[in-house]
């Protein structure tokens, strides 16, 4: 049976929930409750976690018992990532970290209207499924995946929609770090706007 996921955002398709560092972006190196939602469209063929994409393999989950686990742990930071988090409704959950005294911070591709309450905004748009325009303006962080040398231009498409305070990241996919780690250090000297993110998180073994 397919999953009948309510629109009030209640019951959430839980792939895995861990307490970890951070390991991209602005946050990088800060301790975070990391909620993995299931279910995303966006398939983009690098993807390292395509067991988040069938929504249907992860169980319909009460988002007051994710809650309360994030609540056992000292971080009061809280990554909804997925999959892609705005599939769903996420008014329900966040509300409910927030009133724990949780910080609420989000992945996403864009793909998918904004709900929830939210104190950081990571926007990682994806060529498979472009962002919708009303979210870049929101973004904290804009942070794109440089799989080649096109990505670049399509990094400078998007930091021209997201506010002037938003941090611009160059980030290299996973597989290709070798290559194209040199083609982002010489992008950022000479486009000091942007900054490198790195996965540390892989480099230290950290789950």
């Amino acid at each position: 049976m397919p999953h009948q996921i309510p629109e009030d955002g209640t019951l959430l398709p839980l792939m895995e929930e861990f307490y970890t560092i951070q390991g991209e972006g602005f946050h990088s190196g800060k301790a975070a409750y990391f909620i993995r939602l299931g279910g995303c469209d966006v398939g983009c063929h690098w993807c390292d976690v395509k067991e988040s994409w069938d929504a249907e393999l992860h169980p319909l989950t009460h988002a007051d018992a994710i809650i309360e686990q994030a609540s056992n742990y000292p971080g009061k930071a809280v990554v909804v990532t997925g999959g892609e988090p705005l599939i769903y409704n996420l008014d329900y959950l966040t509300a409910g970290l927030r009133q724990r005294g949780i910080q609420t911070f989000i992945e996403t591709s864009g793909a998918y209207p904004l709900s929830g309450i939210w104190d950081w905004i990571c926007l990682s748009p994806k060529k498979f499924k472009a962002p919708r325009p009303d979210i870049a303006p929101l973004a904290g962080e804009l942070k794109v995946i440089v799989f080649n040398k096109s990505d670049f231009a399509w990094a400078e498409h998007y930091a021209e929609r997201v506010s002037s305070s938003c941090k611009l990241y160059l980030q290299p996919e996973w597989s290709k770090a070798d290559e194209v780690i040199p083609l982002i250090i010489d992008y950022v000297k000479a486009n000091p706007k942007w900054e490198i993110s790195l996965q540390t998180h892989k480099y230290l073994n950290i789950p």
